[in-house]
């Protein structure tokens, strides 16, 4: 598989975005405060859009949003190839802490790249949700 991992615009990510995380809304409900000034990566599987995450900077933190990858690509390790790409980035960047607002069912996936859960689950968008992070300053 050929996989190239760049920088996009927020527009090209909300594609993805709508078909995999909110089908069921409207494309303009994808869109999110802040995708204006986010930076917007994405992981090109053979020049086509494959993955898509967004990461949003206040101070020396950064969250992670909208991080999806197309049905047809699940499981093929791009999604854990674009987040390393992102934690090498925002390190490189002297960003001290990643966090983001996981889907339960997601979970085990952050806590392979050092995110614990950070308080108690909760709901949002009727989806139960656990909020993760991650010292970056420390070796992980």
């Amino acid at each position: 598989m050929n996989l190239e991992i760049k920088q996009i615009n927020w527009r090209e990510a909300l594609p993805i975005r709508h078909e995999v995380l909110w089908p069921e809304e409207e494309i303009a409900f994808c869109k999110v405060d802040g995708d204006d000034d986010a930076f917007h990566f994405g992981g090109f599987v053979e020049n086509n859009l494959a993955c898509v995450a967004s990461i949003y900077l206040q101070d020396r933190k950064a969250r992670l949003r909208k991080f999806a990858t197309l049905q047809k690509h699940q499981g093929q390790g791009i999604g854990s190839k674009l987040l390393a790409h992102i934690i090498l980035e925002l390190k490189q960047r002297d960003i001290t802490y990643l966090w983001c607002d996981a889907r339960k069912t997601a979970s085990k996936f952050y806590q392979r790249f050092g995110m614990q859960p950070v308080g108690n689950e909760f709901t949002k968008s009727g989806l139960p949700y656990f909020k993760m992070g991650v010292n970056l300053s420390v070796e992980n």
